[in-house]
């Protein structure tokens, strides 16, 4: 499972790191935060290989793409982790790719044992925070494709989790533009985040995939996008399947995953305060 530990609540400010560590078993070198949990993880033999469900499960935005412009535009990761997303992006789909942390030391981690490259004219890796990022300005309607996965060290509810940080990623997204967020935790925890997510979005652009074994829950949130038929859906699955075979995305079984929102968390919209 993933605990993020990389970003502070709002409000907060802080200047001391937890330090990143790693261990390895059976061909995987996993990322730590001085705990047992698992930040990330990278097979050593095939680095651009998605080891962790969870992870493959924040490239289902992929369903909601033409294949024609699956690789258009610019890619934002929101919490480096191991760097698998940003490693996909920037080495895989070819897309320009940014991604922002805030501790350095899982930067450090990263270029030092996960493979990411130094920057270059396709990938900017920022230590900064995440609300930062997305409340610039300059960033408004950037960003094709934002994932999301802040945690803190118990996992009990996204790091930055209220309408005001779910709008900032609304507003950095292009017209089309899609965000995949991590909301492993407890079932109140994700009601209560997926109904920011929808008052934000708009129930009818929100979708989540059914929980992985271990509880990672991802939703998809879209900025106006046009859903395509099912036909068009299994087209675009079997194509994802077929171009990245070697890296083994199952998007037909997440195709069966998606689900629109639950009616319990749709009338949450009306009667939790707005934050």
């Amino acid at each position: 499972m993933s605990k993020k530990q990389s970003q502070t609540r709002k409000g907060e400010s802080r200047t001391d790191w937890v330090p990143a560590t790693l261990s390895e078993y059976d061909g995987v070198r996993f990322l730590h935060l001085d705990s047992i949990w698992v930040q990330g993880a990278m097979r050593i033999r095939k680095p651009q290989q998605l080891e962790l469900e969870y992870i493959q499960r924040m490239l289902a935005w992929m369903l909601w793409r033409d294949a024609k412009h699956l690789s258009e535009g610019l890619a934002v990761q929101l919490g480096l982790g191991a760097a698998a997303l940003t490693r996909f992006s920037h080495k895989v789909l070819k897309m320009k790719t940014t991604a922002v942390e805030l501790n350095p030391t899982v930067i450090a981690a990263c270029r030092s044992w996960f493979h990411l490259p130094e920057d270059d004219e396709r990938l900017t890796v920022l230590n900064m925070d995440a609300s930062a990022w997305v409340q610039d300005p300059a960033n408004l309607q950037t960003v094709a494709v934002l994932n999301v996965d802040l945690y803190d060290h118990d996992a009990a509810s996204p790091v930055l989790d209220d309408e005001d940080f779910y709008r900032a990623c609304h507003g950095v997204l292009e017209e089309g533009g899609l965000m995949t967020v991590n909301l492993f935790g407890r079932a109140a925890s994700f009601a209560r985040s997926a109904s920011r997510i929808a008052r934000v979005f708009g129930s009818d652009q929100v979708w989540s995939l059914a929980p992985t074994k271990e509880g990672n829950t991802v939703l998809v949130a879209g900025r106006n996008v046009l859903v395509p038929d099912r036909e068009e859906l299994e087209r675009r699955a079997a194509n994802i399947e077929s171009k990245f075979a070697v890296y083994g995305l199952p998007a037909r079984k997440w195709l069966r995953l998606v689900r629109p929102l639950p009616m319990s968390i749709i009338n949450q919209l009306h009667s939790e305060p707005h934050s």
